[in-house]
Order: structure tokens, then sequence, then C-alpha cells
């Protein structure tokens, strides 16, 4: 046996990590950050460590494995052959993940335990909630979005109990929900193909390419109307004025493109979906570092 066949570290199955990608989910974490009472520097960092680079790839490893993709997904443009060593990677990087927690809490640990399940369930063939269009966008909307911002929060504040669930934080958690429920389904504006050959219904399948533009709009004027309401009540103005400048952007770049689509439908494509999902990740990381000084600033 060559020493490459049992070697789950392998080029292909690094490039699957997609590393990079946590990149684009790292505004949720900083939300998290931003909006704590108190911050507790060590478990922050393991809670940033354990989904950026372990839970986050895990999930991207083994969500690859069972897809068996063969065309474009996130920031890969021509992903490399499937193999039986993204399963296993997948299963190392969890473990891994879980035991840093512990350095944290066993109450972290648990929650994470929790995510790393729906994670699973999401993309497992035998269950695959991630072919039910409604159901699949909702579960993605709420772990990525506030349930993220709840282990991020909660480890930050090192608070696990139910005293955590106050009215500002169950309105962080929707705000974070909703922003990820409004994105979500652009990045899957470019595998409809893929994917209903494949048998998954994803909420932009079903929408269709036009309609997936239209959703994102409605969703994130949502998302705005709550950020105003959030932020004036347990903030100031200025906080929501953070919020809107540095989303503008993020909303030119996306009417641009959706002028461009409606032109055009094959400029509904990876290089734009990755384009916008650049963009917005990179203010809302702006936004969000903003609140982050502003808030903890006299700290």
């Amino acid at each position: 046996m060559k020493n490459s066949d049992i070697t789950i570290f392998d080029r292909d199955t690094l490039i699957h990590l997609r590393l990079p990608f946590s990149f684009f989910l790292f505004p949720v974490f900083l939300f998290g950050i931003s909006q704590a009472t108190s911050i507790t520097p060590f478990d922050s960092l393991i809670v940033f460590i354990v989904l950026h680079f372990f839970i986050y790839p895990a999930s991207n490893i083994y969500n690859s494995f069972n897809d068996e993709d063969k065309g474009s997904i996130g920031l890969l443009e021509n992903p490399p052959p499937v193999t039986p060593k993204l399963y296993y990677a997948s299963i190392f990087f969890d473990v891994t993940g879980l035991l840093l927690c512990l350095l944290a809490g066993y109450q972290l640990m648990l929650l994470m335990i929790i995510y790393i399940s729906v994670s699973k369930a999401y993309s497992w063939k035998k269950i695959r909630l991630k072919k039910y269009a409604v159901s699949g966008w909702i579960i993605v909307m709420l772990f990525q979005g506030g349930y993220t911002y709840l282990l991020v929060n909660m480890s930050a504040e090192n608070n696990f109990s139910l005293t955590w669930f106050t009215l500002k934080n169950n309105l962080a958690m929707l705000l974070a929900s909703l922003l990820i429920g409004a994105y979500y389904p652009l990045t899957q504006i470019y595998q409809h193909k893929e994917d209903s050959e494949r048998g998954d219904r994803t909420i932009s399948y079903l929408l269709g390419v036009r309609g997936t533009f239209v959703f994102t709009i409605i969703l994130f004027a949502l998302a705005t109307t709550l950020a105003w309401y959030y932020f004036i009540s347990f903030y100031t103005l200025k906080h929501f004025y953070i919020f809107c400048s540095s989303l503008l952007p993020v909303v030119f770049y996306f009417f641009w493109w959706m002028k461009k689509v409606w032109q055009d439908e094959q400029q509904a494509n990876f290089k734009n979906a990755m384009r916008m999902t650049f963009i917005s990740s990179c203010f809302l990381i702006i936004c969000y570092g903003c609140l982050l000084y502003l808030n903890h600033k006299s700290g």
C-alpha cells in the first residue's frame, strides 16, 4: 500500500477544507463579540479558533464528501475529486474542535455538539436537510446566524445559563439570522443545475434566479428594520448609522449585479456570487469592528 493511500491530509483534502471560506463567516463571530456586555478574552479566542479552523472546515469537507460536487462550490471554481479521505478528515477536525472547546468549559462543547449534529444532518444523504428548500434554508439561517451568535456571546460573557436569553440577545440572534437568511440564497444562485441533478431543491432553486434577488431584498429590508429597532433600543442612533453606512457598498454592488442579471441571467455565476460574498463579509467586518470599538473603548 502506498503512503498516499493511508494519508488523510493530501493536497486535495486540504483544498476541500476551504479554510479561507471561514473569513466569510467571521462577521457573525465579530457581531457576537461586539454585543457582549463583557468579554472573556481566552474563552473568546477558543471559540474563534474552534469555529474558524476546525468546525467550519469540517462542515465544508463533510458537505463536499456528500455532495460529490463536480462544478463550482464556495471558493472552489474547479474542486478536486471527492474521496473517502474527506469523511475521515471531517471527523478529525470535529473531534479536535470539540476537545479544544473543553478549554473554555464543557458547556461550550455541548453547544458545539448540537451545531455539528445539525451541520451533519444538513448534508448527510440519509437525512439531507439540504434537499428541502424551506427547511434547509431555515436551518442555515438559524444555525449560521442566531445559534453562532449564541455560542460566541455566551462564551464571551461566560454565561451559559437561561438568564442569557434577554430581549437584547434574542433580538440580536434574530438579526444575525435574518442577515444570513438574506445572503445565503445568493451563494446557491449559480448551482441550480447541479443541485437539481442531485435532487436538492434549494431555496434559490425554488425561487429562481430573479426570485432569489427579490427574496434577498425583502429579507435585508426586514433585517435593516430590526437593526434600527435594536440599536435605538439598546444603544444609540449612531450605532444604526454605522450599520447602514458600512453596508452601503454592499447594497450598491448588489443592485449593480442584479441589473446585470436582469439583462443576462448568465451573470448569476460563480465569480459574481463570490465577489458579492467577499464584499459583504468585508464591510460587515468593518461594521462590527466599529461597533466593538464603540461598545468597549472604555473597557
